[in-house]
């Protein structure tokens, strides 16, 4: 499956679930339903190249130590920095390679000037690595705990202190529109930097959004999976992102990655009949735009 607009191949992100556990059957599945991609996790080094010989592509791999990196312990941050750069170089055996992470510090109560310093630091490190081996840091700007690198304000930071063209951005639009920030906007600004673009979206309830507002938590009402008080993630297709303009963006910068679907959808998360269901309703999606 390609995107109609750009071309870009479609794959899947591994979801943790048991039915993706054996990497074999997973790639049967994939190449049976035209996917042609697979994000995976921290076992690039061993699962990369199984993937690679079947004649699929490796959308991404998860990054080894992503806490430690950002750590007040120096100690710490260096055995991360070591351990990621083995990792890397060993990962590099079945071609250039995403190293996927969100920037998440091992104390989220630091201050984030302080956090964001390690940060910087640390990958400044990494990314002579990265580029001896072709690879790339894919960053995902997930809100989590204490996550730098979620906002424009964050990822151009970043990049002013840490300039390799090895470190960008992992592109998802589902938490740039949860947190109020214009998916389009930043791809604008962005774009030169995206090495990976994940297939989520996001619903935003306009009546629950009047209820309760963003900035406190309900009294009363209650949170749906996946999702908050007004806003959950869903499958492409099934919210607010505007596809077909995102990958006429990326087509005009040359974008040559590709674009998997993270299932995070309470509508078909939870047996492996739904989870593949919703998988397949995003890919299709995906193909008309």
């Amino acid at each position: 499956m390609k995107t109609r607009t750009g071309g870009f191949a479609i794959g899947t992100r591994i979801l943790g679930s048991s039915w993706q556990s054996e990497i074999g059957a997973l790639i049967d599945w994939s190449k049976e339903t035209g996917l042609d991609v697979i994000d995976i996790g921290r076992n690039g080094d061993s699962v990369a190249a199984p993937i690679v010989e079947a004649g699929l592509r490796v959308g991404s791999v998860d990054l080894a130590e992503w806490h430690p990196m950002i750590s007040a312990d120096k100690a710490r941050r260096d055995e991360a920095i070591a351990k990621n750069a083995a990792y890397i170089r060993a990962s590099a055996a079945a071609g250039p390679i995403n190293h996927f992470l969100v920037m998440l510090p091992e104390d989220p109560g630091l201050p984030r000037d302080e956090n964001f310093g390690y940060m910087v630091e640390s990958f400044g490190e990494l990314a002579g690595v990265l580029e001896e081996n072709q690879a790339h840091l894919v960053i995902e700007g997930w809100p989590g705990p204490g996550a730098l690198c979620c906002t424009p304000e964050g990822y151009r930071a970043f990049f002013a202190e840490c300039p390799s063209p090895a470190l960008g951005v992992n592109y998802d639009p589902s938490h740039l529109i949860r947190m109020g920030i214009d998916p389009l906007r930043f791809l604008h600004e962005f774009a030169d930097r995206v090495f990976h673009v994940h297939g989520k979206d996001t619903e935003i309830s306009s009546d629950n959004l009047y209820e309760y507002g963003s900035e406190q938590p309900p009294t009363f009402g209650k949170s749906v999976p996946f999702g908050g008080n007004h806003w959950r993630y869903t499958i492409p297709g099934h919210g607010l992102t505007s596809w077909v303009e995102i990958f006429r963006i990326l087509a005009s910068r040359s974008y040559d990655g590709c674009v998997c679907i993270e299932l995070e959808d309470a509508s078909f998360n939870g047996s492996e009949e739904g989870e593949k269901e919703g998988l397949l309703q995003g890919a299709r999606f995906l193909t008309g735009c």
